[in-house]
């Protein structure tokens, strides 16, 4: 790409029964850390936002996937068809983490 985009969501598979996938086992939380670690590598200048199958994923997983290089995540009730974790949650682990919400404007290196 000639350019780095500017927001990369990381998705976790979430198996939906009758789909194609539907029986894939889950991905091994280190593993979706190093996913997270790659898309922070290859995209410098990118957002790295976590996104789907945060609901099944332990605030210790999220908080790893901010130590490989993730800096945003989508909140809110519903991300498509996937649930997200609560608001209440979502501040909590931000709090926990010493990290705030982004403002509407994101600024990103050039």
């Amino acid at each position: 790409m000639p350019a780095h985009p500017e927001s990369l969501p990381v998705n976790a598979l979430v198996p939906i029964p009758g789909t194609p996938l539907g029986d894939s086992p889950p991905l091994d939380g280190l593993e979706f850390v190093r996913t997270v670690a790659v898309a922070r590598i290859v995209c410098p200048k990118s957002v790295v936002r976590l996104s789907a199958g945060r609901d099944g994923m332990s605030r210790e997983l999220q908080a790893l996937c901010f130590l490989a290089g993730a800096n945003s995540m989508f909140v809110g009730g519903k991300l498509l068809t996937t649930a997200l974790p609560g608001q209440d949650e979502d501040t909590q682990l931000l709090a926990d983490l010493g990290m705030r919400p982004m403002g509407a404007e994101v600024s990103l290196a050039s």
